[in-house]
């Protein structure tokens, strides 16, 4: 199906946003990449501030979407589904994190609205690890609070590894992002996780 003129509208905003941050996008500008005149587009958002709200919607009912895959099946192999798509979603909107505070002007709730997706990801970090002990793919936790301190590590590198990356230059690759957090999790595998993550994860990583 193809995009409307407000759908054409937000995606060149995402892309104009990625390239050059909310705060140096112009109108003109965005009207020039959708292919329409700034009063075309004023019909549609009667500012910049509707555009950025606009943006942010759609943004966090992607993430919504992405916080729902959660332990729909039981295995390492849901999770590690689960870091692909954290991974499309930071992939497609690079600007998020740079912009976040500065967007807060313009979009006041959405800081609210990403704490509140920052806990729940920290919550739902700290159950499969929770989940991956009772059913053995994980050793109990060798030292009080490490797992607190696990989970907490693995939330830092799904939403701040590629900024990272990009501010150094470097490649935001998948199977890499992946490695970087499974490499955190493997210290602590059973045997029998070892073997899990042999036969679901690692196949696919190599695949992809």
């Amino acid at each position: 199906m193809p995009l409307t003129t407000k759908q054409k509208i937000i995606e060149s905003a995402i892309k104009l946003f990625n390239e050059s941050g909310v705060a140096n996008v112009r109108l003109q500008q965005i009207a020039d990449d959708t292919g329409i005149s700034v009063g075309n587009l004023a019909y549609h958002f009667k500012n910049k501030e509707a555009i950025v709200s606009a943006v942010y919607d759609c943004l966090f009912e992607e993430f919504s979407g992405i916080l729902a895959h959660f332990l729909l099946e039981p295995g390492l192999a849901d999770f590690d589904r689960q870091l692909e798509l954290y991974h499309g979603f930071f992939s497609r909107y690079t600007f998020f994190l740079p912009d976040l505070f500065e967007a807060e002007r313009s979009y006041p709730q959405g800081m609210t609205r990403w704490q509140q997706f920052v806990s729940k990801m920290l919550m739902q970090i700290r159950k499969r690890i929770e989940f991956a002990v009772q059913r053995k793919t994980l050793i109990p936790e060798p030292v009080p609070g490490i797992y607190n301190t696990l989970a907490h590590n693995l939330w830092n590198t799904v939403v701040f590894w590629m900024p990272q990356q990009l501010f150094k230059g470097e490649s935001t690759d998948l199977n890499r992002f992946k490695t970087v957090v499974w490499q955190q999790i493997s210290p602590y595998f059973t045997q029998n996780g070892w073997e899990e993550y042999s036969l679901e994860i690692q196949p696919i990583d190599t695949i992809n």
